[in-house]
């Protein structure tokens, strides 16, 4: 007989001689008290609409954080497009934390700031109109 095939007889003689498992049986017998651990259905009802209330507000407040923050890089009118600048929570409360940020991307991507001219460019409507009075300078001149 080979090694393989007395391999093969041993373990096959093992397996007869094993008893088949025996149910198991608990290591501890405790007996749990369910009424402690449950609650009544109308305040678990209660919980659940509370919680799923807080999850609607969580959800609203992220969309309006978000509505607020382009708002604010629009405002500040440096980009072209204000979505361009993604959204970072710490831009609503620190205004330097936005303009640094808006800075930093614009030396990145310079093409994404806005085109749009502002200041006095010499045209338009001005609300500084000079007049000439020859008789103020004059007068100015006579003292």
């Amino acid at each position: 007989m080979t090694d393989t095939a007395a391999e093969n007889e041993i373990v096959e003689t093992d397996e007869q001689h094993l008893e088949p498992d025996a149910p198991a049986e608990p290591a501890d017998e405790q007996t749990v008290d369910d009424d402690a651990d449950t609650f009544p259905r109308a305040y678990v009802d209660k919980l659940r609409k509370e919680a799923a209330d807080a999850r609607v507000k969580a959800k609203d407040r992220d969309e309006i954080a978000a509505r607020l923050h382009t708002s604010l890089v629009a405002a500040s009118g440096r980009l072209a497009d204000p979505s361009d600048l993604p959204f970072d929570e710490a831009h609503l409360s620190d205004p330097d934390a936005l303009t640094a940020a808006l800075d930093e991307l614009l030396a990145r991507k310079p093409h994404l700031a806005s085109r749009r001219p502002v200041g006095d460019i010499g045209q338009g409507v001005s609300a500084v109109t000079s007049s000439v009075d020859l008789a103020g300078i004059l007068r100015h001149n006579a003292n």
